[in-house]
């Protein structure tokens, strides 16, 4: 395999330091140098860390376009903020810990145990014969995907130079969000040839699964594409050594001294994970109908959230450099202009990868397939911008522009979306995907270059802030999407009876996004389109203000360039970059 640049002579290896040493209080620690990736390894790197993006992304979208068909069969139209928030809520619950991980255990390992995490979950969705286990088995794959992106990010780090890796991110994010745009596509192929379950469950033939066949029927399962996939991660993972940025202690002297435990902040988990959760819930229950927005239940869970919320922020205040959110790495404000606009992009991503989807095949009574394949001018532009766009960045040095660009065709690009109607020209709707893919293609990674370029991004806090910034970026598709559920159910419940007051509201809903053909007649058909391609156009109106808040947040990322020597900003590489001219 290939070679590591400048091998250092010590008695450690790779993943240890002397026993019972905190590298946190090491006053030589800047003497390490760093070890680069090149040759093949690179290559197995690049790839295998690819690929893991590719599924975590892909899991968060591909039953998107199967929502209609899963709806229609469970009668479960008020679940459909959940198959995506449940995966990103548990994501985004564990994501701040992750950062802890990946600074005192070594980064290959720890990515691989999460992405085991998260192929277990697969797994769950696979034999779901419900809309509740799906559920489930979707926030065990959050889970495990919680420490994937941050851990790619740092395996990057501890691989290629700065300068190095806009590049590599945008190869690695331009191939890797083609699972969040493809995944309908993919959904969609299965969904028509075979059923929505080839997506998380078996065949339709089977009706509702039979837990005494898991075994059989799993191996038909779509979803369980991420299994080989899997093997060919760790084949090309597990053989590789990747560098760390920093040497690790081993796991047993990291458990025997405490350290982890000290450093952990678990009383922090303990108040962000269920402030989350509760402000989701508020979210869920009061747009989709359980309960009426001014009920005990709604106000009690708003009111919780916040006030849990406040108990956290000054508990972290309170650990100080120890906290789980660490005040000197989100009061920076390249590092928080980052996370923030990380929420952003992923916000108004997951709304348009489930809402296009249902617009195609409710409103254009498209196949889920052909659904799939009418998202193509936006998967395409968007994988070209995003790897032009980090080639560009490593050649020029400068990051900022493209944030700018990115945010205001993504505000035109939706504004555009939001007029779309039955009767919406081919032209029209692949015209305005192709602005919002060249749009996300442009902005997509410059949260990632600029949280790994911020002066406050030192070596040993970098996994932390990295995690913030991915934290913030899940937690933003888990409150986004749920939102744009809201605004959604809300409007239909609206506009039907505006379109179609002969028709039954609750009848519609409870149908499905595809069955509600079915319980509407033919003189009612129109209005019922009428107001689904209204009320989706609703949500469009929300990324609207995601991508002005982009706009703004643009500005704010640093105006610094990779190329730059003697910045102190990431980790501290820049310098010794000229004794690795070849990556």
């Amino acid at each position: 395999m290939g070679k590591l640049n400048q091998p250092q002579p010590s008695p450690l290896n790779s993943d240890s330091t002397p026993l019972g040493h905190d590298l946190r209080t090491d006053e030589n620690k800047n003497e390490h140098e760093p070890e680069w990736v090149h040759g093949i390894s690179l290559v197995m790197v690049i790839s295998g860390i690819t690929l893991v993006v590719f599924l975590m992304l892909l899991d968060m979208s591909i039953v998107s376009t199967a929502i209609p068909e899963i709806t229609a069969q469970f009668s479960s139209l008020d679940d459909v903020a959940w198959y995506g928030s449940a995966y990103t809520i548990s994501s985004a619950a564990l994501q701040p810990l992750t950062g802890k991980f990946y600074t005192y255990f070594s980064s290959k390992w720890t990515f691989l145990s999460f992405f085991g995490v998260f192929e277990i979950g697969s797994l769950i969705c696979g034999v779901a014969g419900s809309s509740s286990m799906l559920i489930v088995g979707r926030a065990v794959a959050g889970m495990g995907s919680s420490g994937m992106l941050n851990g790619a990010l740092n395996i990057l780090a501890g691989a290629v130079p700065i300068e190095k890796r806009p590049a590599m991110i945008g190869i690695i994010m331009g191939v890797g969000q083609l699972g969040l745009v493809g995944g309908p596509l993919i959904g969609g192929a299965f969904t028509t040839y075979s059923s929505w379950r080839w997506c998380k469950d078996p065949s339709p033939a089977e009706g509702i699964l039979s837990f005494a066949e898991p075994i059989t029927n799993a191996l038909h399962s779509g979803f369980y594409m991420n299994l080989p996939i899997g093997a060919l991660v760790g084949a090309l993972l597990l053989f590789t050594r990747i560098p760390d940025q920093r040497p690790k202690q081993p796991p047993r002297e990291v458990f025997r001294t405490g350290i982890l435990l000290r450093k952990l902040d678990l009383f922090g988990f303990v108040l962000f994970s269920p402030a989350s959760i509760m402000l989701l819930l508020a979210l869920q229950y009061g747009g989709n109908g359980s309960y009426p927005w001014d009920s005990a239940t709604v106000i009690g869970l708003f009111c919780g959230s916040a006030a849990t919320f406040v108990l956290f922020a000054l508990w972290e205040r309170h650990m100080g450099v120890d906290a789980m959110v660490p005040g000197h790495l989100i009061g920076d404000r390249i590092i928080l202009c980052a996370s923030l606009l990380s929420m952003m992009i992923f916000g108004f991503t997951m709304t348009l990868s489930y809402y296009l989807p249902i617009y195609f095949q409710s409103v254009r009574d498209d196949s889920a397939l052909i659904s799939g394949v009418n998202l193509l001018p936006n998967i395409l532009c968007q994988l070209v911008m995003a790897v032009v766009s980090g080639l560009l960045t490593s050649k020029l040095g400068y990051y900022a522009p493209w944030a700018v660009l990115g945010a205001m065709l993504n505000a035109v690009g939706n504004g555009l979306l939001s007029t779309l109607s039955p009767s919406t020209s081919v032209p029209a709707w692949a015209g305005y995907q192709a602005l919002v893919g060249l749009g996300r293609g442009a902005i997509s990674q410059v949260p990632m270059i600029a949280i790994q370029n911020a002066p406050a991004a030192k070596a040993d806090d970098i996994s932390t802030a990295m995690a913030i910034m991915t934290c913030a970026q899940t937690f933003g598709g888990a409150i986004f999407l749920a939102v744009g559920e809201v605004i959604f159910a809300q409007a239909l419940r609206a506009k039907i009876p505006g379109y179609a007051p002969s028709v039954d509201v609750e009848a519609v809903i409870e149908a499905g996004a595809t069955g509600f053909r079915d319980v509407v007649t033919a003189q009612e058909l129109r209005g019922v389109l009428m107001a689904y391609a209204g009320s989706i156009d609703r949500v469009f109106y929300l990324n609207v203000a995601l991508s002005c808040v982009q706009f703004v947040l643009s500005w704010g990322v640093g105006w610094r360039s990779v190329k730059r020597k003697g910045d102190e900003g990431g980790a501290g590489e820049v310098e010794k970059q000229k004794q690795n001219e070849e990556v």
